[in-house]
């Protein structure tokens, strides 16, 4: 792995930047790479992140799945974005699609997780208005954190019982049956999440960007074309004008792309 961006004068054998071939990077150089801002004067502030893959012709998904269109380095990245984040939003169709599991606690990341307060894994908030959801999975019954599951107050109560028999935890976060995205991540960090990474998928991520709660995104671009009609990183609800981000880090490996991007 290599380091395209920002331009230092470091040399080749560090692959950090130039050079061809650069090399793997450590887990705590990644971890250094994608660290979240440090807390301001009055504390922690909650920073939503977005991690999502695309290919070069806009596709985020091939027959329904991102597994095809990434690679090894983009699975490292992304095992290092959960490391470092206190809670994963992810959408209930993801998590259908995708069969999502609980995460995972990772012995390379125990101390640093211990020394910024966080617990053994990142707990995964699943968006659900409908709370479609099979509570059965381990997902809901044996996580190494409780699951949380965000929904609207007007959500069925029967499923609100159901979730909470499972041993999840859910959070209202909207006046009627859906989720109100500000409202999200204002209970989230309520809960002393602060540090938040959003996996998807798309429906969940446009509604994040029309609400104008995400702060950063985390892209990789595959050097994959899949044609099709395969959704694109973020759908939903289009925003009145477009929202600049700032390139903030350009990452390389094997032709993939691995882009941070931070709201300008």
């Amino acid at each position: 792995m290599r380091r395209l961006f920002p331009v230092t004068d470091v040399t080749d054998e560090t692959g950090a930047a130039g050079g061809a071939a650069g090399r793997e990077w450590s887990l705590a150089e990644l971890a250094a790479a994608y660290a979240y801002p440090e807390p301001g004067p009055e504390g922690p502030a909650p920073w939503l992140r977005g991690n999502m893959v695309s290919t070069l012709d806009g596709a985020a998904q091939h027959e329904g799945r991102s597994q095809p269109i990434s690679c090894p380095a983009d699975m490292r990245i992304f095992g290092v974005l959960r490391a470092l984040a206190d809670a994963v939003v992810v959408g209930a169709e993801t998590v259908r699609q995708e069969g999502y599991r609980p995460a995972r606690a990772r012995a390379e990341f125990a101390a640093a997780r211990e020394a910024a307060g966080q617990g053994p894994a990142p707990a995964i908030a699943v968006v659900s208005a409908s709370l479609d959801l099979d509570f059965s999975l381990p997902l809901f019954t044996s996580p190494l954190v409780p699951t949380l599951v965000l929904t609207g107050a007007a959500a069925d109560p029967e499923r609100v019982a159901a979730a909470g028999k499972a041993g999840a935890r859910v959070v209202v976060a909207g006046e009627g049956a859906g989720v109100d995205p500000a409202r999200a991540v204002r209970a989230l960090a309520g809960l002393g999440h602060t540090r938040l990474l959003t996996e998807g998928g798309p429906r969940l991520l446009g509604q994040l960007i029309a609400a104008g709660v995400l702060d950063e995104l985390c892209l990789t671009v595959a050097p994959m074309v899949t044609a099709g009609d395969a959704q694109r990183i973020a759908g939903g609800p289009t925003v009145t004008l477009p929202r600049r981000f700032t390139l903030s880090s350009m990452l390389e490996e094997d032709g993939f792309l691995f882009t941070r991007y931070r709201r300008a």
